[in-house]
């Protein structure tokens, strides 16, 4: 594994220097860069993965987490610019969605936009009003994880191991509760959206309206499942992806 030198944002969990293409993976609520490892594996060496790591989570987890999602879209974008020299996609999770429609935004008003953003598990921005659950206990935060199946069982089951998540969890939901989002352009790149179609959190209806958000093509897929439908629809889901970045033009030599 490898990480930029200049930033603890990236985890390249299989490097691949001569892929013409990126695919940045931002997690959801709670989630760190360790869940794209499949991801990576699978994707390599034709698509070189940096899995996003949030801070207050794994390696970062003695760094307070951030509580803002347009502060760690800012951050984020800050730390991808180096990594804009091939050309790269945007791939978000849930709240990662959320994350990675904000870098895009970014990214695109500094000249090093994405060639495609991928979204799952989330409604469009132009729906989202801040999530309104507020949990009052860690307790109910423990409920909500494990009726969304975002986590092992025998994870939550551990002391140890709900004292270092519990942070990142409640600072995640807080930056969902505070987002708001501020009409703009839409994205010159292309958007596709994945959902399960038993995702509570996601309605068909609701991530089909992310086609409101580009100027260029969308792509919606709805596959069996709730709101982690993509581990059970992984191969699925890449297919996809693979097949929206073979078409990526290769980037000229500098």
């Amino acid at each position: 594994m490898t990480a930029s030198p200049d930033s603890p944002w990236f985890r390249n969990y299989r490097p691949s220097p001569d892929a013409p293409v990126r695919l940045v993976c931002l997690p959801h609520a709670g989630g760190s860069a360790s869940f794209y490892f499949p991801v990576a594996r699978q994707l390599a060496p034709q698509v070189e993965v940096l899995a996003v790591q949030y801070p207050g989570r794994q390696d970062r987890r003695t760094e307070p987490p951030v509580t803002g999602l347009d502060t760690m879209a800012d951050l984020i974008a800050e730390a991808l610019e180096p990594w804009a020299d091939r050309p790269y996609a945007l791939f978000g999770h849930s709240m990662g969605a959320a994350v990675g429609f904000e870098v895009a935004r970014r990214m695109e008003a500094a000249g090093h936009g994405p060639t495609d953003l991928f979204v799952s598990g989330r409604r469009a921005p132009s729906l989202d009003r801040g999530d309104a659950w507020h949990p009052a206990t860690d307790e109910e935060v423990v409920a909500e994880i494990r009726k969304l199946n975002g986590t092992g069982d025998a994870l939550l089951d551990d002391e140890e191991t709900l004292r270092m998540i519990l942070p990142a969890l409640r600072a995640d939901y807080g930056a969902l509760r505070g987002y708001r989002y501020r009409p703009g352009l839409a994205l010159d790149c292309p958007v596709t959206a994945f959902t399960g179609d038993q995702d509570p959190k996601a309605r068909v209806e609701d991530v089909q309206a992310w086609r409101n958000h580009t100027r260029s093509g969308f792509g919606l897929r709805v596959l069996p499942g709730g709101h982690f439908f993509l581990v059970e629809q992984q191969d699925e889901v890449l297919r996809t992806i693979r097949e929206q970045l073979a078409g990526t033009p290769v980037a000229a030599p500098a």
